[in-house]
């Protein structure tokens, strides 16, 4: 079932076109990713959506709001670089949030205590938000996010500012949020969307390029796939492979070649033994599946 149809969107600047088209509808109960590389324009994408834009063109319609009624209280938002008052405890700042969503001073303080238990920080909650780490603060944006209840909660790349503890506490904590409320997130690191995600968006150059489940996805562009890892610049050796019968194209990057291939069997006897004749200085050898970044790369055309 859908929550929201998203139709015609478009947002131009001083007459620079950003956002060109935009045409997807959000289900209920999922987590969807709207990926693509910085510039693409998936902050734009998210600010129109939750009201603090208004498109150029296009419509936004939430299945359980009325025509030009307030959809505030439907959408939950955390920005890409939130900001606290960092002189209030975590509880205090949940319950203020609370208050401005129109709780009443007992629901906020009630639903805050839920919240922080729901994140993983009910143990902080008396410390001042100043104190906590990049992880914390994250979490505690989406329970401010998670506050009145939304039908649809947005995060603006929640994981691109932390590091491997915080952005691993963080994901875990979308993965669980499921349960609670519909999530669109916007990334541009395509390993945490593969992760936890049921659907992805590609957004490139203001497009939606692509869009479906990760195995759809995998299923329209699989291909057979070989990685050679190089001691020294995989691009040096590129010459080797580039050019064989059973190779459909190469991709370096750094020490690793990655070769889409016409035929798997014949090509992994026909790649050791350019290695061997060759005495290149091969470290590892892998048949792979295609990733996240693979399709991605393949829809742009890169």
């Amino acid at each position: 079932m859908s929550l929201v149809q998203i139709r015609g969107l478009k947002k131009s600047f001083q007459g620079t076109k950003v956002i060109k088209g935009l045409n997807f509808t959000l289900g209920k109960g999922k987590c969807i990713a709207l990926l693509g590389p910085n510039g693409a324009g998936k902050t734009t994408t998210l600010r129109m959506l939750s009201g603090l834009m208004s498109p150029t063109e296009g419509s936004i319609i939430f299945n359980d709001a009325k025509k030009g009624e307030d959809i505030r209280h439907l959408i939950g938002y955390l920005p890409q670089f939130p900001v606290f008052y960092e002189w209030m405890t975590g509880l205090e700042f949940l319950s203020y949030t609370g208050k401005l969503a129109g709780l009443t001073g007992k629901e906020a303080r009630e639903r805050s205590n839920e919240l922080l238990e729901l994140v993983g920080i009910v143990e902080a909650k008396n410390r001042r938000v100043g104190k906590y780490s990049g992880g914390m603060k994250q979490r505690l944006g989406i329970a401010q996010a998670l506050i009145h209840r939304p039908q649809l909660i947005m995060l603006d790349e929640p994981v691109s500012a932390l590091d491997p503890i915080g952005r691993r506490e963080v994901l875990d904590l979308i993965e669980g949020l499921r349960k609670e409320t519909t999530i669109l997130f916007s990334t541009h690191i395509l390993g945490d969307a593969e992760e936890v995600c049921d659907e992805i968006l590609f957004l490139h150059k203001g497009e939606i390029v692509e869009s479906g489940s990760m195995s759809e996805l995998r299923e329209r562009y699989q291909q057979a796939k070989i990685d050679l890892y190089f001691k020294g610049k995989a691009e040096e050796y590129a010459s080797f492979f580039s050019t064989h019968e059973v190779t459909n194209s190469v991709m370096n990057e750094s020490n690793r070649m990655s070769i889409y291939v016409k035929n798997l069997v014949l090509a992994r006897s026909a790649f050791l033994k350019v290695i061997s004749d060759h005495n290149l200085p091969l470290e590892k050898f892998e048949i792979s599946s295609m990733t996240l970044e693979d399709v991605f790369m393949k829809v742009v055309g890169k």
